[in-house]
C-alpha cells in the first residue's frame, strides 16, 4: 500500500489497489469464517408500511416513494411518525445472535435519504426530524461490540431527498431532467463523503454495504476513488462491489470489461447457480419485500431458508438475510420464528457451515445433496436435504480407511463401505435417523478426500 499526496479532511487518502493476496485473505478471513449475517432495512418507509393515503402500492415498500410518486413535501411527513420507542438494540442483537448470525449489516440510509444517525451536513435524520430523537446507529454498534457480533452499515449513493443525487430521475418525467453531472460531483464531495465520513468514524463498522450505484451520474472513477477513501478512514473496512459500476443485475457478480472496485459480489434475492473463484453474499428476503410491509405475508418456510443458506455456503457464499422492522422498532414475529428455527438447525449442524470452504469440484450431488469441508483438514459435510432412506450412496468422497462417520447431533458410528467403482455406501438403522418433529436436513460428517478427475 502506497499513500497519495492528496488529503481530505486532514485524511491522507491511500492507495490500496495494490493490497497483496495475503492482506487481502486476512482482512476478509472473518467474514468469510461467518457464513450468515442479518440485513435490517429500517427507515421511514416502515411507518407506511405499503401504504400511502390509504391505498396500496405495489411494490418493494422501501421503494414506495418512487412506486407511489410520493412528492418529498409529503413522504418528509411520515418523519413526524417515526417514533421507534420499542426498539431494543440488545434484543435484535441476541435475536441475531441466538440464529447462528454473525453480522449485522443496518440501512444508515436507504434510498429515500433519511438518515438514521444525527448528521452534521444534512437534517432530514432521525434527530431533527423525529420525536424519538435518539442515534439509531449508536445504540446498535455498541449492542453489537457488546455481543460479539461484527457492525456493518448500508449506505444509498442515490438519493430521493437530495436534488443533486438523481432524485429527479425518479420523481419528474426523463424529458424534463436536467444535466446533473455536475451537480451529482457536488453532492458526491459536499454530502455523501461526509456522511460517510461521519458513520466510519463515530460507528466503526467492520462492513460498508454501498446501494444506488446504478445511476448514470455516478461513475467509475467516482467508484473507485470512493472505496479508497473509505478504506483510508478504516484500512481493514470490507467493502461490497456496490461501491463501484461493475454489478452485473441482480445477479450481483462484476462484469469483466475492466477492473471494478469492491471486496465482494452482492447477488439480489439469488443465490449463485455455480462457484466463484470471487467472494460473494447473497442477500435475500424473508417474505417479498425490505422494509416493513404489513400486507406481505408471503413468508419463506424455515426449511427453504435453512436449504438457501446450505446452498450458498456451499458455493462458497455467505448469506445475508433481511428483516424489515415495524415503526416502533419491532422485528415481525414471523421473522424471529424462522430465525429462531435457524438458530436451532445451526446448533446442531453449525460446524458444516461457518469455517468451511467448498470442495475442488464438487459442491452438490445430485440435487438433494450439498458438500461443504472444513478449513485446513480434511473433514468433509456431506449435507442431504431431504430424509435419507436406509443406505445413502455417495460418490465424491473416500472415507479414511478404518474412519468414524456420524451424522451431525448423533455420535453412533454408521456402517460404511467403499469401492471405487460404486463410492461411499452408508447404512442407516431407521433408529439413527429417527427424530420428532421436521428435520431440515441431515449431515454426514467424514474424515476423507473428495474424489477429484
Amino acid at each position: 500500500m502506497k499513500s497519495t499526496e492528496k488529503k481530505e479532511n486532514g485524511l491522507v487518502v491511500s492507495d490500496f489497489s495494490n493490497e497483496s493476496k495475503a492482506d487481502f485473505d486476512h482482512r476478509m478471513k472473518w467474514w468469510r469464517d461467518a457464513r450468515l449475517g442479518m440485513f435490517v432495512h429500517w427507515g421511514l418507509y416502515s411507518v407506511a408500511a405499503g401504504m400511502h393515503n390509504g391505498k396500496d402500492v405495489s411494490g418493494l415498500s422501501s421503494w414506495i416513494m418512487w412506486g407511489g410518486k410520493i412528492p418529498l413535501s409529503e413522504y418528509k411527513e411520515y418523519a413526524k411518525e417515526f417514533n421507534p420507542i420499542k426498539y431494543d438494540p440488545d434484543e435484535w442483537v441476541r435475536i441475531a445472535k441466538n440464529a447462528g448470525m454473525k453480522y449485522i449489516v443496518i440501512t444508515s440510509k436507504h434510498h429515500e435519504g433519511f438518515g438514521l444517525w444525527d448528521s452534521k451536513v444534512s437534517d432530514y435524520d432521525v434527530m431533527d426530524c423525529t420525536l424519538y430523537k435518539k442515534d439509531i446507529l449508536k445504540s446498535l454498534s455498541v449492542a453489537c461490540k457488546k455481543q460479539g457480533i461484527k457492525f456493518g452499515l448500508y449506505y444509498s449513493i442515490l438519493d430521493w431527498y437530495h436534488p443533486d443525487a438523481q432524485a429527479n430521475s425518479y420523481l419528474i418525467p426523463k424529458d424534463e431532467k436536467p444535466d446533473n453531472k455536475e451537480n451529482f460531483a457536488q453532492y458526491y464531495e459536499e454530502y455523501m463523503k461526509p456522511q460517510l465520513y461521519e458513520i466510519i468514524t463515530q460507528y466503526d463498522p467492520d462492513i460498508l454495504w454501498f446501494d444506488g450505484e446504478w445511476i448514470p451520474d455516478f461513475t467509475h472513477e467516482q467508484g473507485l476513488a470512493l472505496y479508497q477513501y473509505v478504506r483510508s478512514l478504516k484500512p481493514s473496512i470490507i467493502i461490497n462491489n456496490r461501491v463501484d459500476k461493475g454489478r452485473e443485475g441482480m445477479r450481483g457478480m462484476n462484469k469483466s470489461d475492466r477492473d471494478y472496485a469492491g471486496d465482494f459480489g452482492t447477488p439480489e434475492q439469488e443465490i449463485l447457480e455455480n462457484k466463484s473463484t470471487l467472494d460473494w453474499e447473497s442477500c435475500m428476503t424473508m417474505n417479498d419485500t425490505w422494509g416493513y410491509k404489513t400486507k406481505d405475508n408471503n413468508w419463506k418456510s424455515a426449511k427453504r431458508l435453512i436449504h438457501d443458506l446450505i446452498d450458498a455456503v456451499s458455493k462458497g457464499g455467505n448469506y445475508l438475510l433481511n428483516v424489515g422492522p415495524t415503526s416502533e422498532g419491532i422485528i415481525p414475529a414471523a421473522s424471529i420464528s424462522r430465525l429462531a428455527e435457524i438458530g436451532k438447525w445451526l446448533e446442531v449442524n453449525k460446524e458444516a457451515i461457518y469455517e468451511t470452504e467448498p470442495l475442488k469440484e464438487h459442491f452438490k450431488e445430485n440435487e438433494n445433496i450439498r458438500y461443504t469441508k472444513k478449513k485446513g483438514n480434511d473433514l468433509i459435510y456431506a449435507v442431504l436435504l431431504e430424509k435419507p432412506e436406509s443406505e445413502v450412496v455417495l460418490k465424491y468422497v473416500k472415507p479414511d480407511k478404518d474412519s468414524k462417520i456420524v451424522i451431525l447431533g448423533n455420535d453412533k458410528s454408521l456402517h460404511w463401505t467403499y469401492e471405487p467403482h460404486v463410492g461411499l455406501k452408508i447404512n442407516l438403522p431407521e433408529t439413527d435417523i429417527a427424530e420428532p418433529g421436521e428435520k431440515y436436513s441431515w449431515t454426514f460428517k467424514i474424515n476423507g478426500k473428495e474424489i477429484t478427475k
